[in-house]
C-alpha cells in the first residue's frame, strides 16, 4: 500500500494535540486522510485540527480521556456516525514518570498505567470490534524502546510499555482472523514533551539530576516529530509488525535479545551516573524521600 492510499481514509490519533500524535495527524491531514484529534487537551486538539483545515485537509477535534472507556466509546461512535468507518487507529495517548521507584508514590504507579495500558486496552476494546466488522483496519499501538530493552529511571513507563508491546504481539496474530492489521510504535529518543515530565507526567528527581537526564537524552540526539511521522505512516502502510525509529534502535534491541547480561551492565552504568547527579543536593520539595533502612525492614517484617 503507497502512502497515496490514505486520501479519505479515516484515522483516530489519541494523545493527538502534542508531540508525535500531533505529528501524525498533521502528516495524515497532508495524505488526504480524514483525521480525528483526541486529547484531554480539547483546546489544543482544537488547534492542531484548525491547522490540518487550513491547508485543506479534513479533521476534527474531540475531547479524550483514555482513561475513561465511556469517553473512549463516543469519539469511536461520533467518528463511525460521521465517517462511517475507521481505517487507521493511532493508539498513542501516554505519559511517564521519571526517577527511581524508591520514590515513586503509588499515584505515580496508578497514573501510568491508567493511561498507557488501561488506555490502550480502552481503546482497543472499542475500536477493534469495529474493524472486525469491516473486516479491515489497523490499529498502531504507541510503545516505546522501553518496552523492547531494560530501562531504568522511569520503571513504571517500561511496564506499561512491556505490556503494550505484548498485548500488540498476541493481537496482531489474532486480528489476521478478521483482516485487522497491529503493530507497535516502539520509538527510541524522540524530541516530544514527555523527555522533560509532559504536561501529565512528572519527573521525581532533583535539579541535578534532572540537568544529567537531558544531557543523556541529548547525547542520543532526539529525533524531531516531523521527520519521525513520515517514516511511522510510511512503515504503518508497508504493515510492519514493529515501527523503530531511529533506525539505530534497532541495534540496541538485537544487542537486548543478543546478550541481555551486557545491556543490563549498560544500564547499571547509566543509573550509577544519575544516583552519583541524585545525591550532590538535597532532594526538591517534591520528591519523597526514600524510607530509611530501620523503616524498610519493619515494613517488611
Amino acid at each position: 500500500m503507497s502512502q497515496l492510499d490514505y486520501r479519505d481514509k479515516v484515522a483516530i490519533i489519541t494523545g493527538g494535540a502534542s508531540g508525535i500524535g500531533a505529528a501524525l495527524a498533521k502528516h495524515l491531514g497532508v495524505l488526504g486522510a480524514r483525521v480525528v484529534v483526541a486529547d484531554r487537551q480539547e483546546a489544543v486538539a482544537e488547534q492542531v485540527a484548525h491547522e490540518i483545515r487550513s491547508l485543506g485537509g479534513s479533521a476534527v477535534a474531540s475531547a479524550l480521556d483514555v482513561r475513561e472507556l465511556a469517553s473512549m466509546n463516543r469519539v469511536v461512535t461520533d467518528t463511525v456516525e460521521r465517517w462511517g468507518t475507521i481505517d487507521f487507529f493511532f493508539n498513542n495517548a501516554g505519559i511517564g514518570v521519571g526517577g527511581d521507584v524508591a520514590y515513586y508514590t503509588p499515584a505515580d504507579w496508578t497514573d501510568v498505567l491508567e493511561v498507557n495500558l488501561h488506555g490502550v486496552i480502552h481503546g482497543i476494546q472499542t475500536v477493534y470490534p469495529v474493524m472486525i466488522r469491516q473486516r479491515s483496519g489497523h490499529i498502531i499501538n504507541t510503545a516505546s524502546m522501553a518496552g523492547l530493552i531494560t530501562s531504568t529511571g522511569q520503571t513504571s513507563y517500561a511496564v506499561s510499555k512491556h505490556a503494550v508491546v505484548g498485548l500488540s504481539k498476541s493481537l496482531r496474530v489474532e486480528g489476521k482472523a478478521h483482516g485487522v492489521r497491529v503493530s507497535a510504535l516502539c520509538p527510541g529518543a524522540i524530541r516530544t514533551p514527555i523527555l522533560q515530565g509532559g504536561k501529565y507526567g512528572r519527573m521525581r528527581l532533583n535539579a541535578a539530576a534532572r540537568a544529567e537526564v537531558s544531557k543523556m537524552w541529548e547525547m542520543l540526539r532526539p529525533m524531531p516529530v516531523d521527520e519521525l511521522a513520515p517514516k511511522v505512516v510510511a512503515a504503518v502502510a508497508r504493515n510492519e509488525a514493529f515501527i523503530i525509529y531511529p533506525s539505530w534502535w534497532r541495534l540496541i534491541w538485537l544487542l537486548e535479545r543478543a546478550s541481555p547480561a551486557l545491556t543490563s551492565k549498560l544500564c547499571e552504568l547509566a543509573y550509577a551516573r544519575l544516583r552519583e547527579q541524585a545525591l550532590t543536593e538535597q532532594h526538591d520539595p517534591e520528591v519523597p524521600a526514600p524510607p530509611a533502612d530501620a523503616d524498610r525492614k519493619a515494613a517488611d517484617m
